[in-house]
């Protein structure tokens, strides 16, 4: 067929950050089920799962047969995404009960995350896109895996884990946002919206944190599970600030072209939806469960939108190919 040799050329073009767009659709998938849409929630994590099984082949393709590449890629910030993509994958496979495949995502994740990690943080420099903070986001995607299981396990010791990784992401996000260019927000081609990612995600780890704690098990004395409430409500009140911040720096200086780094748009939206979601159960506040329903729906029409550019893309290329 004279098309493949271009699919495969665009395919090898892919940068670290397409898993932007596996970790986008699997936290709408997480979200959609959250909400009953089950049907199109498996749907999509049908999507999430050819995706990540082809961005892992490739990785270790690369490991493997490019080394050289492989390092030089793995210490962009987008490296990171393949840590983060393993965690929403796990959380989602969590929900179906086949806690041991989430498990084993949850190890995998938790081996590359420090290696990756690492590479990715010494080659910080000032005036950063908002792909810095996935430092935050990877690492958040560790402590939502490992809360999940917790409570799906009644595991006390993957509970402490994962508030020690949730305390360790804030951290990373302080460090992440002085190295931010605040720019972005007017320039940026679609991943300085991860800004508000990382907080949202994070506010849904203090969340499945809280879930787990109600499950039985005794995790901390009741200060600390105030603590690490309030925590999370001014979390998800912040990363809700910077959802309406970036959404009028996108009408006072509109993006409308296509660009890959959009996906890096469409995980922020679906994760403030889940985080809102999650929030509501785990303090008791079910009005909020009708911002994060509409919050949904907007993050889920921006994928289409997103994915409707990205199949132009791969056209254009396939005919300049």
């Amino acid at each position: 067929m004279p098309g493949i040799p271009g699919l495969r050329a665009w395919w090898a073009d892919r940068p670290p950050a397409a898993g932007a767009a596996v970790m986008a659709t699997g936290i709408l998938s997480v979200g959609l089920r959250m909400t009953g849409a089950e049907t199109v929630s498996r749907l999509a994590l049908a999507m999430v799962c050819v995706a990540w099984v082809a961005l892992a082949a490739d990785f270790v393709l690369r490991l493997c047969g490019e080394r050289l590449r492989w390092v030089a890629e793995a210490g962009s910030p987008g490296a990171l995404t393949a840590v983060a993509a393993t965690t929403v994958l796990g959380t989602r496979i969590s929900a179906l009960g086949r806690q041991p495949l989430a498990e084993a995502l949850l190890a995998l994740a938790a081996l590359l995350w420090p290696v990756l990690l690492f590479l990715v943080v010494r080659r910080w420099r000032r005036r950063m896109p908002g792909a810095v903070f996935l430092c935050c986001v990877a690492t958040q995607g560790l402590a939502v895996l490992a809360a999940t299981l917790a409570a799906a396990e009644r595991t006390a010791w993957l509970a402490h884990t994962a508030l020690v990784l949730f305390w360790l992401g804030l951290v990373l996000y302080g460090l992440a946002l002085a190295h931010f260019d605040l720019r972005q927000v007017l320039e940026g081609a679609g991943d300085h919206w991860i800004a508000g990612g990382a907080l949202a995600i994070s506010a849904l780890a203090g969340a499945k944190l809280l879930v787990a704690a109600d499950t039985g098990l005794y995790l901390w004395d009741d200060d600390d599970r105030g603590v690490l409430r309030a925590v999370t409500v001014a979390l998800l009140v912040l990363d809700l600030a910077w959802y309406l911040v970036l959404l009028a720096a996108e009408a006072a200086r509109p993006r409308p072209g296509y660009d890959e780094r959009r996906w890096s748009t469409v995980f922020p939206m679906g994760m403030a939806a889940v985080a809102t979601l999650s929030v509501a159960t785990a303090v008791g506040v079910p009005w909020l469960s009708g911002p994060g329903r509409v919050l949904l729906w907007v993050a889920v029409a921006v994928w289409l939108a997103v994915a409707a550019g990205a199949v132009r893309a791969a056209r254009a290329g396939g005919r300049n190919g």
